[in-house]
């Protein structure tokens, strides 16, 4: 069964995976990698300190094969629109 490792990259940081998980087919590894990235996305974007995570999945021979990122965008309304009249 084909090994991937899935590292992890929030702004400039690199979490490299050293162990790998076995998975059946490339579309079984995408998506883990997929519910991994909402997953850490989930827990760390909303806390402002990274505004994007990406997971690279590389296989057996730690190729590269796919990335998936997670981004939030905050844009706020300038100047912040008044209260209507009563």
């Amino acid at each position: 069964m084909p090994r991937f490792y899935f590292d992890v990259r929030e702004g400039a940081r690199l979490t490299p995976d050293e162990d790998g998980l076995e998975f059946d087919s490339l579309d079984a590894a995408e998506h883990e990698a997929a519910c991994t990235a909402a997953e850490i996305g989930r827990d760390r974007l909303p806390t402002g300190g990274s505004r994007e995570i990406t997971v690279e999945v590389k296989n057996e021979h730690r190729q590269r094969v796919l990335t998936i990122t997670v981004s939030m965008q905050v844009d706020r309304v300038e100047p912040p629109p008044q209260s209507p009249r009563a």
